[in-house]
């Protein structure tokens, strides 16, 4: 896609953003991702508030991504129900539990390509309810954090490869400007949540160190891998993941070794 093309179209509505899905796919060529290594236990965290459960809800989205590139139908399905019971906790479940049905079909008959369509169907089902249901709010938050997380797996993807290709997949600040605006324009009582001020301010930042990208590989690994801590963090906050210092990322891994295992299994 072009610049303006990205310009022109990309935001047309609230469900034109990228899926996480569609970024780690673009991954795959240049970076030979292993995709095992960067899953992650489907739990949803224990809370009322319904900011954090739509950041969650994004969150799961982009883990069901992960899962369904590992080609990990059990994990595929744990993610499902996950996300099922944020959205029945969101008040938005009620015309979800076809698609809950699907998900554990596809997963059960490793229909990897039908699974990644119905994630996706699934993910914008939900924020399709939230709109007419007159919570777009709570999209904008959703489609926030799975870009977060999806960040963050990217960022580590491409910080050991040892010739990192995938950089423009992740270098894309108009996308990264839309989002903080999008949540700087959340009504002041969601706005002001700690944690949603808190995720508003990294895309802020984001948008920031993404434009200065390109002077040298050596500056372009150091702007990753703050933009992958920062991300990191955030996601286990908003999973209630104990612990908030992300893990390091191992450093860039020779070629070959990149190769051995680290397509799909």
């Amino acid at each position: 896609m072009t610049e303006s093309q990205k310009k022109g179209a990309l935001f047309s509505d609230d469900l034109s953003i990228p899926s996480a899905g569609e970024v780690f796919a673009a991954l795959n060529a240049p970076c030979h991702p292993n995709w095992v290594t960067l899953l992650t236990p489907a739990t949803a965290p224990v809370t009322t508030d319904r900011a954090q459960l739509a950041l969650a809800v994004g969150v799961l989205a982009a883990n069901g991504y992960i899962a369904v590139e590992a080609q990990d139908g059990q994990q595929v399905k744990n993610i499902g129900r996950e996300m099922m019971s944020l959205a029945k906790a969101l008040g938005v479940s009620e015309n979800l539990m076809g698609r809950g049905s699907s998900l554990i079909e596809f997963a059960e008959d490793n229909a990897w390509d039908s699974l990644a369509a119905e994630l996706e169907a699934t993910e914008n089902e939900i924020k399709t309810t939230m709109r007419d249901q007159k919570d777009r709010n709570l999209i904008v938050l959703t489609s926030a954090a799975a870009w977060l997380r999806g960040t963050e797996v990217a960022t580590q993807i491409v910080l050991i490869d040892p010739n990192p290709q995938g950089i423009s997949v992740i270098r894309q600040p108009e996308l990264a400007r839309h989002l903080a605006m999008q949540l700087d324009g959340l009504p002041p009582r969601m706005k002001n949540k700690p944690l949603v001020a808190k995720v508003q301010q990294t895309f802020s930042e984001m948008v920031t160190i993404l434009d200065s990208m390109g002077a040298t590989p050596e500056s372009d690994r150091s702007k990753l891998l703050q933009i992958h801590d920062a991300a990191a963090g955030l996601v286990k906050e908003i999973m209630n993941v104990s612990g908030g210092t992300p893990s390091p990322v191992p450093s860039p891994v020779p070629a070959a070794a990149t190769m051995q295992g680290g397509t799909k299994p």
